[in-house]
């Protein structure tokens, strides 16, 4: 009676335990893939209304001269934890006179790979008075202006500037959101880690202080900068380090 007992509970708990099986499996079939996952991401102005967003890649005004693959709506997409680092840096400019103007922050992946096959396509040089005048398209790869990976794919990166509220204009920064060239480097015309300014190229004293005031105020508030792009910041604690996103930009629905 005690082994029947036995057999009657297991075959009763293994019939209970068979849907359960399923719905897990089930839900495992539908989960999106890791780098499809647009769950801990926000809308950048549900998070930090005064900013501007001029969407760069969804229009035809970047270096490749055309909308960037995987850019459906003239919108930002953030990680929730860099935007609301960035809402701390928006309330300290405006304090100052300034809003923030953002092109970019989140990349999908199939952006950096048209990137990609524009660098190779040696032809296409309809943008090159206006991003890269100097600079044989050839040497884009090498030099690092174009690579296969992106830290804007990880979510947490962003591309902006400053926009001067008294004048109505962006703040003159000595150059143009995807320069590529030493012109684009914080460094040039003085040292950025002291604000000095040390002259010597074609940037003014101005200027040069221009991208201090954006930088200081991003370091201020948790993020890092690039030394190659005065405009490219990314949250130091990103929350994303190792995933390489793909979900297209366009506007969240919650």
């Amino acid at each position: 009676m005690e082994r029947l007992s036995y057999r009657f509970w297991l075959a009763v708990a293994v019939l209970l335990a068979i849907p359960l099986f399923f719905k897990l499996l089930r839900s495992q079939e539908h989960a999106p893939a890791p780098e499809m996952d647009s769950s801990g991401f926000v809308n950048l102005t549900d998070v930090v209304p005064d900013v501007i967003i001029e969407a760069r890649y969804f229009a035809t005004y970047n270096f490749v001269g055309a909308r960037v693959d995987g850019y459906l709506e003239p919108v930002v997409l953030y990680t929730r934890e860099a935007a609301e680092a960035l809402k701390a840096v928006s309330d300290d400019v405006v304090k100052q006179g300034y809003r923030l103007k953002v092109y970019d922050a989140y990349r999908p992946q199939c952006a950096v790979d048209h990137f990609v096959r524009w660098g190779k396509d040696l032809v296409d040089t309809l943008m090159k008075p206006y991003f890269y005048p100097d600079l044989d398209k050839a040497f884009l790869f090498e030099r690092g202006y174009i690579a296969e990976k992106s830290g804007h794919t990880r979510g947490s990166a962003i591309d902006l500037t400053l926009f001067d509220m008294a004048t109505g204009k962006e703040l003159d920064m000595g150059g143009v959101h995807d320069w590529f060239g030493i012109e684009s480097h914080p460094d040039y015309g003085g040292n950025p880690e002291t604000g000095e300014y040390t002259g010597g190229v074609d940037i003014t004293e101005e200027q040069f202080c221009n991208r201090m005031i954006l930088r200081r105020a991003m370091l201020r508030h948790g993020f890092k900068p690039y030394d190659c792009e005065w405009w490219h910041f990314s949250l130091e604690n990103e929350p994303y380090p190792d995933t390489y996103f793909n979900f297209p930009v366009k506007t969240l629905e919650r």
